[in-house]
């Protein structure tokens, strides 16, 4: 898969994941980050780092979904982790590819 063509095509597809996972999104932001690829708030508000538009979307999927599963799920445990195979499958695989980058 290739990199995002823009910010509102990025954001576009963090609103297709809120919507499968049904959770509600305040409000939404690309913005460079220093050590995080991403953070919410208990509120409802999103922070992604501006470096994933230039990286595979598989990539940015697994943030996005990472992310979006701790509006439910605050931590990392069994239930977070069977969420995120259920959505993304070998989730591991992109994990280790993200911490390589």
């Amino acid at each position: 898969m290739k990199a995002w063509r823009d910010k509102e095509e990025f954001k576009a597809r963090v609103f297709e994941w809120a919507d499968r996972l049904d959770v509600r999104v305040r409000s939404l932001a690309v913005r460079p980050m220093r050590s995080k690829w991403a953070s919410c708030s208990t509120g409802g508000n999103l922070n992604f780092n501006a470096e994933l538009l230039g990286m595979d979307k598989k990539l940015s999927d697994y943030v996005i979904v990472h992310e979006l599963l701790h509006f439910g799920v605050p931590n990392h445990g069994r239930l977070w982790k069977s969420l995120m195979r259920a959505h993304l499958g070998d989730y591991e695989s992109l994990e280790k590819r993200l911490r390589r980058t």
